[in-house]
């Protein structure tokens, strides 16, 4: 058969050879995921709901929890469903999807990010204009911008890949179609196409990491000037977070989408690709709530409104008139 034959899809070959170890790691995999989901899905509520919570550094972090939700929920349910199927092929048309939904929301996060830098920029140092320069109108145009670009370059990336004839292997060790594999089986002579797609995805990467840069530099050159150590510190604590979720999933993307192409895949591909697609969109929900006084308040709120004190025992009284509070010394809405 010759070498350039055509080939109508791809094998993915996750992270084991043995069906019982792939079942295993797709079912954590999907224990992970759910919990995602769930704490992203939570912050978006709270966000949505609390009045307190209606600036534009939460608008933005709603629409980046947004986008982790989606991009998330690309790869790990289809995985999922390999590994207990223990069918792992997955057709050019899928890949192509797969590639095209994963690029476009991992470019809109880092478009989102760069803009909530921005916002820690204008708040901390140019605190007086910040209501005139972060107005909802703006803060809009910035997260949709966010969205478009993101969504225009996950096209051209995937058009420029996937205009390429593929030929030889159709192993890609990874558990989601990622362009290093792609790129190793194909048979093109000319990767002119590709290579302007990641030249374009290099430049306006590394636009968002110059942004990102000069904005804390100036942050931090400001917040050093603060008296107090009490402001630094709020000051500081309102900047690490987004800089935490910021950086680790730049790293990540970085050795996804960047590392030279190989044969097998080793465990660092495997490590870097479970923390790309599940690290990054947990960590959101994480380092945004477990230190934030306004999310905590948010969620005891909520708490008071879905499961308000004594409503338990008004309930369980009324349908058992032998009932009495003393007996019980725990609560369900205990808070």
């Amino acid at each position: 058969m010759p070498n350039d034959t055509r080939i109508s899809g791809f094998i993915l070959m996750g992270f084991s050879a043995a069906p019982e170890l792939q079942t295993v790691w797709g079912l954590f995999l999907l224990v992970m995921y759910l919990a995602v989901i769930v704490s992203n899905l939570l912050l978006i509520t709270l966000i949505t709901l609390d009045l307190k919570l209606q600036t534009p550094m939460y608008f933005f972090l709603k629409n980046l929890s947004l986008m982790d939700i989606f991009f998330i929920s690309v790869p790990i349910p289809n995985f999922f469903i390999n590994s207990i199927t223990h069918n792992n092929s997955i057709s050019i048309l899928g890949c192509a999807l797969q590639l095209f939904l994963m690029t476009s929301f991992a470019s809109g996060d880092v478009f989102v990010l760069t803009a909530m830098s921005y916002d820690r920029y204008v708040a901390i140092c140019c605190p007086l204009h910040y209501e005139a320069i972060m107005s909802s109108g703006n803060c809009v145009l910035m997260v949709g911008a966010s969205w478009a670009t993101g969504i225009l370059f996950g096209a051209l990336y995937t058009a420029g890949t996937f205009s390429m004839p593929f030929c030889g292997s159709i192993v890609i060790p990874q558990f989601f179609c990622d362009v290093p594999s792609l790129l190793r089986i194909s048979c093109s002579d000319t990767l002119v196409v590709i290579y302007i797609s990641l030249g374009i995805g290099f430049c306006l990467g590394l636009f968002c990491i110059i942004c990102v840069v000069l904005s804390y530099f100036y942050i931090f050159s400001t917040v050093l000037k603060i008296p107090s150590t009490k402001g630094q510190t709020k000051a500081f604590a309102t900047c690490l977070p987004h800089l935490t979720v910021f950086s680790v999933f730049i790293a990540t993307a970085y050795f996804i989408y960047l590392k030279p192409p190989s044969h097998t895949a080793s465990i660092a591909d495997s490590l870097f690709s479970v923390l790309y697609t599940v690290l990054s969109p947990a960590l959101n929900p994480v380092v945004y709530s477990l230190r934030n006084t306004d999310v905590k308040c948010a969620l005891r709120n909520l708490q008071k409104i879905l499961c308000p004190r004594g409503s338990l025992h008004l309930r369980i009284r009324s349908t058992c008139p032998w009932y009495s509070a003393s007996h019980f010394t725990t609560t369900f809405c205990n808070y």
